[in-house]
């Protein structure tokens, strides 16, 4: 049994630093690294396909809403043709550093809240999508699993990942809990890694009503900014491991 474990990374920007990117690196099989509209900035951007490449670590776009302050996760209304833009400029913006770093990219991901419209608004997904595939039809999309998101992706003809969330909570129609509710963010280390665990030898998990729901398992999330983000990456990968889960890219 394998799963992919990502982490978004690259989002710090200028003076600030955010996340512990170099620590949990060798800790995941796949990265999303902020294409400088949420968080990032080329100078970051560039150290952290750095990084990533010396980690053998797989590189996906990042892209969100260019919304710095909001860091990507406020709703902006946005037409089909802007979200197929801002996501082809920012995929092209990384790539760059990739191909000049003498990788390949290999996934693309949304971020934050351009992310969760699209798992439900299926224009915005299918804007997306075919953003990813004219830039290159071989990428991968991560998506949530059973969102329009990934409906758009094989739709048009993508190879997609269905991903779920270590630290998030579950709706029953398999929606991630907004995190305006206070019970959207699992905040116990082992809730979360069973949770985990299940998804991945199951593919269920347990809504915050407590039914189950079926859903597919890819890829899973872990947050890098956290305040311990490190120690949970570490726990998490151990765990899988030891329950005979490979922790493989896609």
């Amino acid at each position: 049994m394998r799963a992919d474990l990502n982490c978004d990374l690259g989002e710090s920007f200028g003076s600030y630093t955010i996340g512990n990117d170099e620590e949990i690196l060798p800790l995941v099989s796949s990265v999303n690294i902020a294409c400088g509209f949420h968080a990032g900035d080329p100078s970051v951007m560039r150290r952290t396909v750095g990084q990533a490449l010396a980690n053998h670590t797989a590189i996906g776009a990042h892209p969100g809403f260019p919304d710095l302050q909001g860091f990507g996760r406020r709703a902006l209304a946005i037409s089909a043709q802007e979200a197929y833009d801002i996501v082809l400029y920012q995929i092209g913006a990384l790539d760059g550093f990739v191909r000049s770093e003498g990788g390949a990219l290999h996934h693309v991901k949304p971020h934050g809240a351009l992310y969760n419209m699209a798992a439900a608004d299926a224009s915005l997904a299918g804007a997306i999508a075919k953003a990813i595939y004219t830039y290159d039809s071989s990428l991968i999309l991560y998506g949530l699993s059973g969102s329009e998101l990934i409906k758009a992706g094989q739709d048009i003809g993508l190879k997609t990942a269905s991903e779920v969330f270590a630290d998030r909570t579950y709706q029953n129609n398999g929606a991630l809990t907004p995190r305006s509710q206070s019970n959207a963010l699992i905040k116990d280390d082992q809730t979360a890694i069973d949770q985990v665990k299940k998804m991945i030898t199951e593919q269920k998990v347990i809504s915050t009503d407590g039914e189950e729901i079926s859903l597919t398992a890819d890829t899973v999330c872990i947050h890098g900014d956290g305040a311990h983000a490190l120690e949970f990456a570490k726990k998490i990968r151990k765990e899988l491991q030891e329950s005979g889960i490979q922790i493989k890219t896609m």
